[in-house]
């Protein structure tokens, strides 16, 4: 799946979330949810169950605790679709 398409389902999922709307305007693989969003941890349990369902994919906690900023997550959801595709 294309990064880009990635980075949009994790900017519409995030954005209820978020407190600072101006950086999520920006939101790129540098961002930091919760440095440059102002996401609570909470919030990003939230967002990764957001992209489970979304994806349809488990993320486990070693991953979810990866999940600190867009790139990271970008790379765990390529793992578990790549994962996923070859079940």
């Amino acid at each position: 799946m294309d990064r880009e398409v990635l980075i949009a389902a994790i900017k519409e999922i995030a954005a209820p979330y978020t407190e600072d709307k101006t950086a999520l305007d920006t939101i790129n693989e540098d961002t930091d949810f919760i440095k440059d969003l102002k996401i609570n941890s909470a919030n990003l349990v939230d967002i990764v169950l957001d992209l489970e369902e979304k994806f349809g994919i488990e993320i486990d906690n070693d991953s979810m605790a990866k999940m600190l900023d867009v790139k990271s997550t970008v790379e765990v959801i390529e793992a578990k679709l790549a994962a996923h595709d070859r079940k």
